[in-house]
């Protein structure tokens, strides 16, 4: 993997850290703390790092879609999870 790639997809996922950061300057709706901030970048890292490795390691267009897709739907599951608990696991914090 190349080191551009990492850079990029650090800057995307700082990026998408910034939404909730803004919106707890103008609201109380959004109250993060630090280990929020640290669980989330790390789970949009570490998709994005999955999504790096499928796209470099697959040769198959087929095979990269439903690969990207997988990771894309567990990361919006344990997003949901970690939000809001449409489980019930001990994750959600309940």
């Amino acid at each position: 993997m190349r080191t551009k790639d990492l850079t990029v997809t650090l800057f995307i996922v700082a990026t998408i850290l910034l939404i909730p950061l803004m919106a707890m300057q103008f609201t109380n709706e959004v109250n993060w703390s630090g280990s929020d901030f640290l669980v989330m970048g790390s789970l949009l890292f570490l998709s994005g790092l999955a999504l790096q490795f499928v796209r470099y390691r697959l040769k198959n267009r087929k095979s990269r879609i439903i690969a990207s897709s997988a990771i894309l739907l567990v990361l919006f599951i344990i997003w949901a999870e970690l939000a809001v608990g449409i489980l019930g696991t001990p994750f959600a914090g309940s």
